[in-house]
């Protein structure tokens, strides 16, 4: 598999076949997610199907050679052939990422690296970090970053009854409609703090498959031992809330701006500390039916 330069900017082509100069690269995909085109290569063909659950939701495969951006996993030898001194390696276009003789650790930052390229470069869509999910025809959004804990009250709400959307991103259109983004979510042990993918059918849940318009922006982080009681943010405000969580913002800000004031304009926007998540869920529920 050779890698060429495409007039385009930070393009790149993928071509199946040996290259004198990188033999190793043997094997290969092109994928499509939200309209941004991947390549993903490989000195070991047989670690791809594990590479997969690493890509971000929706993806496709594509027969399209160019790509916007190469991602390339160069795997140490395995089995016999493994030597306790050899690294795995990944490279992100000529940039190098981790380095580690786990291969876990290296999956998990291609599948970070990927999901924030695609985050910012996706076509007709904004990408803002935050949970998201149905509820009545409409779509609640909790804006976060991470440690803000929102995978524990999009699980809460789903097991409420809710519809799963993401616990990452809320995906909005240009008219400013919620898509569903359906990973599996991300829930982080309260004593270590590290993660593990749970199905949304693991807690009774299901997926969204329709786009909905925003019913509730809930600006909100947990706090031990508060009871939830919000207050009504405008809808400005609510902009200006998004817009802080939002990836493409400074890259497209016109566009940024546009999609996120056509979500909230039918939005009820409520801010305020939230106590434990399986407390909060059903009056968050109770809300959204009342401003409804």
């Amino acid at each position: 598999m050779t890698v060429q330069r495409h007039p385009l900017p930070y393009t790149r082509i993928i071509n199946t076949g040996s290259d004198p100069d990188v033999e190793e690269w043997v094997a290969g995909w092109s994928i499509l997610a939200f309209g941004v085109r991947i390549g993903v290569r490989t000195n070991r063909p047989e670690v791809l199907p594990r590479v997969s659950e690493y890509l971000p939701p929706l993806w496709k495969p594509t027969p399209v050679s160019y790509v916007e951006r190469l991602f390339s996993l160069k795997i140490g030898g395995t089995g016999a052939r493994r030597n306790k001194r050899e690294f795995h390696e990944l490279f992100e276009d000529l940039e190098q990422g981790t380095r580690s003789r786990s291969l876990r650790r290296v999956l998990e930052d291609f599948e970070r690296r990927v999901k924030i390229y695609v985050a910012e470069m996706a076509r007709r869509r904004v990408f803002v970090h935050a949970g998201a999910v149905g509820w009545r025809g409409r779509a609640i959004i909790i804006p976060g970053r991470s440690m803000s804990g929102k995978t524990s009250l999009v699980a809460e709400l789903v097991r409420a009854g809710a519809t799963y959307y993401s616990d990452e991103y809320a995906v909005l259109d240009p008219r400013g409609r919620v898509h569903p983004y359906p990973q599996p979510l991300e829930i982080r042990d309260q004593f270590s703090y590290k993660q593990r993918k749970c199905r949304v059918e693991e807690i009774g849940g299901v997926t969204g498959t329709k786009p909905l318009p925003v019913g509730l922006v809930l600006v909100s982080r947990y706090k031990s031992g508060v009871r939830w009681c919000p207050r009504q943010l405008s809808a400005g405000t609510g902009v200006l809330e998004l817009l802080a969580n939002t990836v493409p913002a400074r890259r497209n800000p016109e566009i940024v701006m546009t999609t996120l004031q056509a979500a909230v304009s039918e939005a009820i926007v409520v801010k305020g500390p939230r106590g434990e998540a399986a407390e909060t869920a059903p009056l968050i529920l109770t809300e959204t039916v009342r401003g409804a």
